[in-house]
């Protein structure tokens, strides 16, 4: 058995172990740093000389730190941080500053609501839109005049937009969408063949949450309309019911197409039960009412390098 003299020898090299090396650790000028920062004891210090020196390491890098990208912390965009606790030290990892101001400013994504659209439509920015393109500028005078006018008693009514495939119509209504993001406003973008879809899938799940939530959202895309499958359901309970939920309740509403209004309507008219012309008709009646009918004609944008023109 060891005896209470050998015991106190090892604690005491031990000890002496740890002070020298803490001692080694003061040499570096961003562990000095750092110590100096901490409101605790030197023996408490020293117990933690290896963490500290990952702390002291991680900092440095922040301080160096030009962006994000280049972060070169364990975990990207976070540093070891001491905290005290009585007579021990805690570390855990804090967001560092570029970190904070970035999810501070991109807080206002969480008021969008992405279903099965690309999430690249985030960066969708007004300022971004390329105002060359003289088909583009209308689009932009709509926006202001939306913009001006969303908090009326009566709000201005959405947009139809459509055009030939490519030319970034879900990118325009989107930067739209970020802005009023911005300002506090709720919206959702639905890839609306893909929406169908996962109703139909999720009946004994979230479907009431889905639709519900969707008829609901103060500003809405449904994106891609007419490239469905036309079903009756679909037309007449899920879509037909959205909007005449919507235009009861004067809730702004858009669309993309390929398709101009009047093809969209031959679109809807063939269903699963055959030609059902009046019911394709009253669809495009509720569309006609709720939005501006606006046509978009450019080239093709969609494998263009620059993220604006996708």
């Amino acid at each position: 058995m060891e005896t209470v003299q050998n015991i106190v020898s090892f604690e005491k090299e031990d000890r002496e172990k740890l002070k020298q090396s803490y001692i080694d650790a003061l040499q570096n000028k961003k562990f000095k740093e750092l110590v100096k920062t901490i409101p605790t004891t030197e023996e408490v210090l020293m117990k933690y000389t290896s963490r500290l020196e990952d702390a002291a390491e991680e900092f440095d890098h922040c301080l160096n730190c030009e962006d994000l990208a280049g972060c070169k912390n364990k975990l990207c965009g976070y540093l070891l941080k001491p905290l005290v606790d009585g007579k021990n030290l805690n570390f855990e990892y804090v967001a560092c500053k570029k970190l904070q101001k970035k999810l501070k400013d991109e807080a206002y994504l969480s008021n969008i609501e992405l279903f099965q659209v690309s999430k690249s439509i985030r960066n969708a920015s007004i300022a971004d839109i390329d105002t060359k393109d003289k088909e583009r500028l209308k689009v932009i005078r709509y926006f202001k005049n939306f913009l001006d006018h969303y908090n009326d008693s009566e709000k201005p009514k959405g947009l139809y937009l459509n055009g030939s495939f490519g030319t970034g119509k879900t990118y325009l209504i989107a930067s739209l969408f970020n802005e009023l993001a911005k300002r506090g406003v709720y919206s959702a973008i639905v890839y609306y063949p893909e929406f169908l879809r996962s109703l139909k899938e999720s009946f004994d799940s979230d479907y009431k949450e889905k639709f519900h939530y969707i008829r609901r959202v103060p500003v809405l895309l449904l994106d891609d309309i007419g490239a469905e499958v036309v079903s009756s359901w679909g037309r007449d309970e899920i879509l037909g019911s959205i909007l005449q939920y919507r235009m009861e309740e004067g809730l702004p509403t858009f669309f993309t197409s390929n398709l101009t209004l009047e093809e969209l309507e031959e679109h809807l008219s063939l269903s699963n039960r055959g030609v059902e012309k009046v019911k394709a008709r009253r669809i495009i009646e509720r569309i006609q009412f709720m939005t501006e009918d606006m046509k978009l004609i450019s080239k093709n944008r969609r494998n263009k390098k620059d993220p604006v023109e996708s």
